[in-house]
């Protein structure tokens, strides 16, 4: 077809749409395994349809128990299940009649894979969704991929259990929609700790089995493999159908490798356009190795160079760790499932494992199945050979001086010992300084070590003396042997060195990091999070450091260590582009390089949190990955802190909206009611007193003095809660006798209690207390009103005192319904209010609350405890101290 052409589209792709008409849509929810919520997932949706309008009905849905399933099933409809006698049982199963007559706009049909119970129309309950389907009913399903048949085998390999309810690899292919509900496989075990899959026991036993960490992680990919496929299998079609042609990524997956040397950032280019010829994905990887040494500074900036560079180009890098650098990569390589793996052509030995071979060569002996690419225009000159000398810092020639004189003192006791010791083995002195030489300066160093012992103890002890020459045939084996031990001896000590070094050095950084993220998790706040993290980059880096956080729509400095420095325009302009565009800028970045701050996006998983400021010191790239690790935590820092503002802010927007509609609610009601009953009364004594009976116009009168005086309680309610949560409430404490102040309050209410009966408890002698009597007195007034309103006709009311060691207690006992235990913590907030009151006046619900509110202020305590007595009554305690405890003697 040229170009000119029309595209035609493939006439079986449009014989096959056309074969759909009429059909409903199919729309599978595809998971790795059993609990990773496929069906929240389904009904979450199904909720959302239903609230758009869609007809949404419930076919059979599997809750197994989980709460919160079935907490979201509410509000569907459910078709009642078919009831199916089978071997002398009843089992309940799909009713499929049921949803062809209901035909519903959307039916939700639970485990796609499920058999039903023999006598059922179909075997399979995929069949009975295929008649669904062509009945024209739209069906929503969930399936795990490990039912998939023809991955039966792969799953059994992997996990050692063989499905038997199975679903035909074309049944999921023909589907309209997948949706992967995709968990991480710590999720999934995390949900399975805490008893969101199974029963605890269940649970316990599937960790241990079916779903152990390498199982779910297999089976991860193959749902992830398998939607992807679908998702392509769909794209072709829909490409076919509008004619458009491919070709398709064939999938392959490529690895480069690269060293800490000058050919790195090279290599990452060449594995960017390889990956763009055969449209793949790519990674860049490093293989540190711990029985060698570790490169230098400058060695070490050309890889962290190298590994920016690959993620600026699109690629993903990795760090790697073993001593066997071909058995690592091969390993990762067949991990990841790589097909290509690209290096750098080896120039006098740079690539080299422990045989002595090339890097290439080796991969091409062991690798099966990857091709491999050698770019040979890549510069890889040997590294120098500072390099290979230790640690960063240290000059490269002193081990090799300390290592000459260790062998030099070797040769002086060795002396001494000849003289002194006759027929002592003398190359035991040279070994012991070799050793030395090892352990502290390292491998190359031993290997100096080693040779000039080798010559010292020939001229100087092999006979004849002062020569190189061996004159006699077995010190020439002599020779031979200590030469070789000497090596081998050099060798393994400067390797146990270095890996010793290596190891240290990144179980500091795990320590540091470790440390960094504790100090950095616990920050409650914003501030604090920004705080640890500059304390800590500080620390890391040895200079300042500067997190600046957004500030009205731009990004400004907000903490520092250890002191906050005047950034420049320059400066300023470098803190904004890492803000706005997401990557570092900055000393050493493509970004203005030339400033004094390097600055790296702070990002969080939801969004950019901040920018951290560093001062650069010259860090390796291992330094640099220490730093990275340290800004990643503290995204995960502040966005924690943010979030749980977020969370403070929205309870107590959510806490003051139910106040506000309490109070509304609570002003409705009562307001209006005594304010009717008083205009009532008070219109119909004005248009009909004169012709009213005298009894009548007392009771009206009555009525509207209860009613004043009620509106006047909840008035003085309202003002009381206001001092209290203004703080103006001032408390005027003096000597109390709490039994006083208690009479009195009894005296206040009784023309309310009505028929209730009031009993009081009160020893002959009682501790005095500091308290204020009039707020003390209202306290009791509300809680005993409180009580006269939940407590019928002819109960008792029961008002005691007594005394502990160190407080005076206050005992009000109703029988009353009580209160349920779960509303306990909850009696004493405002405007809460029981529904089953005696009392039409009960109040706003704010006496309990403002007694509560008291009683704090005096220094005392005050709690609810119901039932009381054959689950019903009510006792409100209130505790208040005394000014010197009684001995426990007097009590």
């Amino acid at each position: 077809m040229t170009l000119d052409e029309p595209r035609r589209p493939d006439p079986d792709a449009l014989l096959a749409e056309a074969g759909r008409a009429g059909r409903g849509r199919l729309k599978v929810f595809l998971g790795m395994s059993p609990g990773v919520g496929k069906t929240y997932g389904m009904l979450q949706s199904a909720q959302r349809r239903k609230a758009e309008g869609v007809d949404v009905v419930v076919g059979v849905v599997e809750t197994h128990g989980r709460a919160d399933t079935e907490s979201i099933l509410a509000g569907l409809e459910v078709l009642p299940r078919r009831p199916i006698e089978y071997r002398g049982r009843t089992l309940m199963e799909f009713d499929l009649d049921a949803a062809l007559a209901r035909r519903p706009g959307l039916l939700l049909v639970d485990e796609y894979a499920h058999s039903n119970v023999p006598g059922s129309r179909h075997p399979k309950r995929w069949q009975d969704v295929a008649e669904l389907i062509a009945a024209g009913i739209d069906v929503w399903t969930t399936l795990n991929v490990q039912h998939l048949e023809s991955l039966v085998d792969v799953v059994w390999k992997i996990t050692g259990v063989r499905q038997r309810e199975t679903v035909p690899d074309q049944v999921l292919s023909s589907a309209d929609d997948i949706e992967l509900v995709d968990i991480t496989p710590d999720e999934l075990r995390q949900r399975l700790a805490e008893g969101k899959v199974y029963m605890p026991e269940t649970a316990r036993l599937a960790t241990e089995n079916f779903f152990k960490t390498e199982n779910l992680t297999a089976l991860r990919e193959l749902a992830l493999r398998r939607a992807a496929q679908t998702v392509d299998q769909q794209l072709q079609g829909a490409m076919r159908r509008a004619g458009v042609e491919g070709p398709w990524a064939a999938g392959e997956r490529i690895l480069v490798l690269v060293g800490a040397d000058a050919s790195a950032s090279a290599l990452a280019r060449a594995g960017r356009r390889l990956a763009d010829t055969m449209d793949a994905s790519w990674t860049v990887a490093h293989v540190e190795q711990p029985n060698r040494p570790p490169p230098s500074a400058q060695a070490s900036a050309q890889l962290a160079d190298a590994l920016t560079l690959a993620e600026q180009l699109g690629g993903s890098t990795v760090s790697l760790s073993g001593d066997d650098l071909v058995q690592t990569v091969l390993a990762y390589a067949t991990r990841n499932h790589m097909t290509q793996i690209v290096v750098g052509k080896p120039h006098g030995g740079r690539w080299r494992d422990l045989t002595g071979r090339s890097l290439s060569t080796a991969l091409v002996r062991k690798a099966s199945g990857i091709a491999l690419h050698v770019v040979t225009d890549a510069p890889a000159e040997p590294a120098p050979e500072a390099d290979r000398a230790g640690p960063p810092g240290r000059r490269p020639w002193l081990g090799h001086l300390a290592a000459a004189g260790l062998v030099t003192a070797a040769g002086a006791v060795a002396t001494v010992l000849d003289q002194v010791a006759h027929g002592a083995n003398l190359a035991m002195v040279f070994l012991l300084s070799v050793l030395a030489s090892g352990i502290l300066y390292g491998f190359w160093p031993a290997v100096t070590a080693a040779a000039l012992a080798a010559l010292a103890y020939n001229f100087f002890f092999l006979e004849p003396r002062l020569t190189m020459f061996i004159g006699r045939a077995s010190d020439v084996f002599t020779f031979a042997v200590f030469f070789a031990v000497a090596m081998t001896t050099g060798w393994l000590t400067g390797r146990v060195r270095d890996q010793a070094q290596a190891a240290s050095q990144r179980a500091a950084a795990v320590g540091a990091l470790l440390a960094a993220s504790r100090r950095m998790s616990g920050a409650a706040k914003t501030d604090e999070a920004a705080r640890a993290l500059a304390e800590q980059l500080a620390a890391a880096t040895g200079g300042a450091a500067v997190v600046l956080l957004p500030e009205q729509g731009e990004i400004a400095p907000a903490v520092a260590s250890p002191d906050m420095p005047v950034f420049a325009t320059q400066d300023m302009a470098a803190a904004r582009w890492a803000w706005e565009h997401g990557e570092p800028a900055g000393a050493g970045t493509g970004t203005l390089p030339n400033i004094g701050w390097t600055f790296h996006p702070i990002q969080s998983l939801k969004a950019r949190s901040g920018v951290a400021a560093i001062e650069p010191r010259g860090r390796g790239g291992e330094d640099m990955r220490f730093v990275q690790a340290l800004i990643d935590q503290g995204a995960v820092a502040l966005d924690r802190a943010e979030l749980a503002a977020e969370a403070a802010d929205a309870e107590a927007l959510r806490r003051t909206d139910r106040l506000r509609s309490a109070l509304l609610n609570s002003i409705s009601h009562d307001l209006r009611t005594p304010l009717a009953t008083v205009l009532g009364s008070a219109t119909t004594l004005i248009d009909y007193g004169k012709a009213m009976d005298p009894k009548v116009q007392r009771d009206l009168l009555g009525a509207i003095k209860e009613e004043a005086e009620r509106l006047n309680r909840y008035v003085g309610d309202l003002l009381d809660m206001t001092r209290l949560e203004g703080g103006a409430l001032v408390t005027r404490k003096t000597w109390v006798d709490t039994r006083d102040v208690l009479r009195a309050a009894l005296e206040r209410v009784e023309r309310r209690r009505g028929q209730r009966r009031l009993a009081m408890d009160f020893p002959r002698e009682l501790t005095l207390v500091k308290a204020d009597p009039g707020l003390l007195e209202q306290v009791f007034v509300n809680i005993l009103e409180n009580a006269i309103a939940y407590s019928p006709d002819g109960s008792t009311i029961e008002a005691a005192a007594y005394e502990d060691r160190g407080n005076v207690v206050i005992s009000i006992e109703d029988e009353g319904r009580g209160i349920p235990t779960s509303e306990l913590e909850n009696v004493f907030e405002k405007f809460r209010r029981m529904e089953e009151s005696t009392d039409r006046g009960k109040g706003a619900g704010l006496g309990l609350a403002i007694a509560k509110g008291f009683v704090e202020a005096m220094g005392g305590r005050i709690a609810a405890a119901s039932p009381i007595h054959e689950g019903r009554g009510t006792r409100v305690l209130i505790s208040l101290p005394k000014d010197i405890p009684t001995p426990a003697i007097l009590l």
